[in-house]
């Protein structure tokens, strides 16, 4: 069986090669456009794929794309409703694209093949979705030295799910429960890029690398006004002080006015309070993550953990986790963002 798996047009674009069972090749389309975080459909990937197993598109038994999205479009839509009459701005801007691309992504998915392949449409293996949570789940559980794990996904957003709990058991991932858009600890903290003046989806890392500079000042005016965190670790946003769910930016003036000031613009100088937000925000997203860590302890009741999605790049949330954690053992996909999808979607099948 060989599964060619696909991550692409939203950011971290991605190929990877299953081959009956065990992961030949896997590449971002990065590395070869020297783009960063190119989010372009991944041919140079999958070509490198390709290669590694010296096979073509024809002798592919199924292709799989690390998303689905009709639901995304629910969510777009049910969002932008719930909203209403705010985010008329974003919705005219995000319409356009979405209804002369992304609904017809099968089509140009199924397009970009044949052109790699020299062949027809017709002529192509069987393309399938998984949901954006489940491949996650699966590049982190499946690559894992367990056969019996807790999977905790924590990202941005995929369909509708911002953090999920997966059962892993032998070649099986079974759903236990999900937190949904638009409260989100991956949106969270990249609100709190974009204030800190770094690129949304890009600069993460940097905002956790000034962390240690600050002191944690703003945590509990964050856990009182942006975040109602439970001691589970499950939580609701204030979305008074965010502007993504329905604007063109990710915070709103009122976060503005709590923090004191507009967002830091870019490359401009980086003061002590930036520092100090940049050291509260990780402080509550290690809170957060710790909290959710100890639920699926106590749920699960197993010591092998792995961890995939966005916030799983934050090393110093896992590093407490390693720590102070319940687990024994934790195992993190290395490309737990949205490249580290295509993995997840090739050994979902």
């Amino acid at each position: 069986m060989n599964i060619l798996g696909l991550s692409g047009y939203y950011h971290d674009s991605a190929a990877a090669l299953v081959q009956d069972g065990n992961i030949v090749a896997a590449a971002q389309e990065e590395r070869f456009t020297r783009k960063k975080h190119d989010a372009s459909f991944p041919k140079e990937s999958v070509r490198y794929c390709l290669a590694a197993a010296n096979i073509n598109i024809l002798d592919l038994d199924a292709v799989v794309f690390y998303d689905k999205p009709l639901l995304k479009f629910e969510r777009l839509l049910e969002t932008y409703l719930a909203f209403a009459p705010r985010g008329f701005r974003s919705f005219a801007k995000a319409m356009p694209i979405w209804l002369k691309e992304k609904l017809y992504l099968k089509v140009m998915l199924r397009k970009e093949l044949a052109a790699i392949a020299g062949c027809k449409v017709k002529q192509l293996p069987p393309l399938l979705f998984t949901e954006h949570h489940q491949a996650h789940a699966a590049s982190a559980f499946f690559p894992s030295p367990f056969e019996e794990a807790a999977v905790l996904c924590i990202d941005g957003v995929g369909e509708w799910a911002t953090t999920s709990l997966w059962l892993g058991k032998g070649n099986s991932l079974t759903a236990q429960w999900e937190l949904d858009f638009p409260h989100s600890l991956g949106m969270l903290y990249s609100a709190f890029t974009y204030y800190s003046g770094f690129k949304v989806n890009s600069g993460e890392y940097k905002l956790m690398g000034l962390a240690p500079y600050g002191e944690p000042k703003y945590e509990d005016l964050i856990l009182e006004h942006l975040l109602d965190l439970k001691e589970d670790g499950t939580f609701r946003m204030n979305m008074h002080y965010f502007n993504y769910a329905n604007g063109l930016t990710m915070t709103s003036r009122h976060f503005h006015n709590l923090f004191g000031g507009p967002p830091r613009a870019a490359e401009s100088e980086v003061t002590q309070k930036n520092m100090d937000i940049a050291r509260s925000i990780q402080a509550v997203t290690e809170e957060v993550v710790l909290r959710l860590a100890r639920t699926a302890h106590k749920e699960t009741g197993l010591d092998n953990l792995c961890l995939a999605g966005g916030v799983a790049l934050n090393c110093v949330a896992n590093g407490r986790l390693q720590r102070e954690g319940p687990f024994k053992n934790i195992w993190i996909q290395p490309a737990a963002g949205d490249a580290g999808g295509a993995l997840g979607a090739s050994l979902s099948i």
